[in-house]
């Protein structure tokens, strides 16, 4: 058996064994708006007396549970705004997420990518050549409307010719609206101490602009692409 071939099986096995202990060890209870209105005030200590660490701490549980496409990323941004605020919780969401993005392209493309266009190379021929001359907006189109499953994305854009630097830097200006209304939403909810609280003003406004958010991006990147063919 080939060194490569083995170094993809030591790898991919680390993988699975990383995903199964987090359902086996029901860490998923670590990553519930639940466990963050708990602990809310002690995490909210911990940043105070211990910032830096805090957040290097949160960036690198971020980072990793992007990579593993484990299904936490959306209480995990919530969180960095409910005990970060919206301008160092923007920050931090908005370059984890995109590290952690890079991080799973780069195993797909790793473990995946050979094998793929080996045995459907022809058959993605017409695919790789869109990626190699729209690729960049085709990408930027799918994070700003966040339809398919984050780590889908990762995977299928890893089996094509896209450059990671293009991939990273694409991946962070697009998921950025995203990222502040997500981040916004979670500062909210971390000002909530009463049910009453649940009906504040700024707290609907900020998941109504949650729910409208994909559907404002779609006419936006509609009109755009009407008007591209146009001038074309």
């Amino acid at each position: 058996m080939q060194t490569a071939t083995i170094k993809r099986i030591c790898i991919f096995s680390l993988l699975g064994s990383l995903i199964a202990s987090y359902f086996l060890f029901d860490l998923g209870q670590y990553f519930s708006l639940e466990y963050l209105k708990d602990s809310r005030e002690h995490f909210q200590a911990l940043y105070v007396e211990h910032t830096f660490a805090v957040i290097a701490v949160y960036f690198l549980i971020y980072v990793t549970a992007t990579a593993l496409a484990l299904p936490a990323a959306t209480v995990i941004t919530l969180a960095g705004g409910a005990l970060f605020g919206l301008t160092t919780g923007t920050i931090v969401v908005s370059f984890a997420s995109s590290i952690g993005a890079a991080c799973a392209f780069i195993v797909a493309r790793y473990l995946l990518r050979d094998w793929v266009q080996s045995r459907f190379g022809d058959k993605l021929e017409k695919i790789n050549q869109g990626i190699e001359e729209d690729g960049a907006f085709y990408l930027f189109t799918l994070r700003l409307i966040p339809v398919f499953p984050f780590f889908v994305i990762n995977t299928v854009i890893a089996l094509t010719p896209m450059r990671l630097f293009t991939y990273y830097w694409v991946s962070q200006i697009g998921m950025f609206p995203a990222t502040v209304v997500y981040v916004n939403a979670g500062k909210e909810l971390g000002q909530i101490d009463s049910l009453s609280g649940l009906l504040s003003p700024s707290l609907i406004i900020s998941f109504a602009i949650l729910g409208v958010f994909p559907l404002v991006m779609k006419k936006v990147l509609g009109w755009y692409q009407a008007k591209r063919r146009n001038n074309g």
